[in-house]
């Protein structure tokens, strides 16, 4: 019986090679991540010695630049923290981004290697072939003294795409179907794949990794196809594919016809069993339009918004704000036109930061207000008051709503 590619990423880096779901194995992390918001207490100002610092990168994204004393002070001992211990991999401000952001675009993580980071939506790096995992502040502390740590092998979901992705169709729209449709998979591993996969691009399969989190999935990870290895460019060649078997033996296997797929909607409060077409949902009136997070503040996010938002004007009333998930995100969008047009149409864009997307700056929300996201999650209180309505959309939908001031899908799809 063959191996899935988590079965496949874990046994590379351990001393099991061929290890199946419910073994423990213990591995060899190759890249450790360190956030801003670790540094607010001094747990890591206490380590002696790091086990090799050119395998811990630090990435200042949640709170920057700092909004409040606690945040600058936090700053500082990142900054000291990677001095006296070595570390070349620091994204301090003005080089900074979203964490899972930064990791794609400077290949930290590459086909067949192992990360950690506190983030929990570090899954989004599976979809580079990787086996991330958000994990806790002690876990982590103890891999950067340590260089290892372990996890129990879960049995894993496949998801056989199959079709052709419509261009309207974002990766937002994918995982709210399978999300809405199938519900959670807790203390599971979530595999994509088949012959539509070749339809799905990067930007797309970050988001779908990343929103893994969001049903409860340990793992989210695709394959290291051509669209991967040549989104690598060069530094596919340090790459080790781990592709799984096609004997391989999956828990459930489920098969998602791409062509046929609308645009989705979550409703507030989680997107387990909650999720639908926005074609079918009620008409609902906004008051913010959000766009950013690592699930969606890549260029191609803003690209889709910059295109609906052309010419046009953000409804009165409605406040539209986007956050690029990086500085070089940023770079590239200023010089593409998309900040331009944005602008134009009575938007706003931020300094790249994870700010409004768990309610910490740049965009909280007020009692009783409606706020359509392209963010990462969508329970009570996420982006500010427990009294706002919070539903989450592709960017498509996002810009769309924005422009006639309630939650409506592109084009009129």
């Amino acid at each position: 019986m063959g191996s899935t590619v988590i079965e496949q990423l874990l046994g590379r880096a351990s001393e099991h090679p061929a290890p199946k779901p419910g073994d423990t194995v213990v591995v060899d992390v190759d890249l450790t991540v360190l956030i801003d918001l670790q540094f607010q207490h001094d747990r890591l100002h206490h380590v002696l010695q790091v086990h090799d610092p050119d395998k811990i990168a630090v990435v200042m994204d949640h709170a920057v630049p700092a909004p409040s004393i606690r945040d600058a002070s936090g700053g500082e001992r990142a900054r000291e923290f990677a001095r006296s211990h070595g570390v070349s991999k620091f994204y301090d401000v003005g080089r900074h981004g979203i964490v899972h952001q930064v990791i794609a675009e400077q290949a930290l993580a590459l086909p067949g290697q192992n990360l950690a980071c506190t983030d929990s939506h570090t899954c989004a790096a599976g979809a580079l072939n990787v086996a991330a995992r958000g994990l806790g502040p002690a876990e982590v502390l103890q891999i950067v003294c340590t260089g290892k740590t372990w996890h129990m092998v879960p049995p894993t979901i496949r998801y056989d795409l199959v079709g052709q992705k419509p261009d309207h169709i974002n990766g937002k729209d994918i995982f709210l179907h399978i999300a809405g449709t199938y519900g959670e998979a807790t203390d599971h591993a979530i595999e994509y794949g088949g012959p539509g996969l070749s339809s799905v691009p990067m930007s797309d399969r970050r988001t779908m990794a990343a929103q893994g989190a969001e049903v409860g999935a340990d793992f989210s990870v695709f394959p290291a196809d051509e669209v991967c290895l040549e989104s690598l460019g060069d530094r596919a060649r340090d790459a080790h594919p781990c592709n799984g078997d096609d004997d391989a033996r999956y828990a459930v296997r489920r098969s998602v016809d791409l062509s046929a797929l609308k645009p989705m909607v979550s409703k507030p409060g989680t997107v387990i069993n909650n999720s639908l077409p926005v074609s079918e949902l009620e008409d609902k009136p906004i008051h913010q339009a959000f766009i950013g997070s690592c699930a969606n503040g890549q260029l191609d996010d803003l690209r889709v918004a910059a295109t609906i938002l052309d010419g046009k004007k953000v409804k009165s009333g409605v406040r539209l704000i986007v956050t690029p998930a990086s500085q070089q995100v940023y770079l590239d969008a200023v010089a593409a036109g998309y900040v331009t047009s944005i602008v134009s149409a009575g938007g706003v864009v931020t300094n790249p930061t994870c700010g409004a997307c768990f309610g910490y700056h740049m965009g909280v929300l007020g009692p009783g207000e409606v706020c359509v996201t392209a963010s990462t999650r969508n329970f009570k209180g996420r982006m500010g008051s427990p009294d706002a309505e919070i539903y989450m959309a592709s960017p498509a939908t996002v810009a769309t709503s924005a422009i006639a001031g309630h939650i409506t899908a592109p084009g009129g799809v």
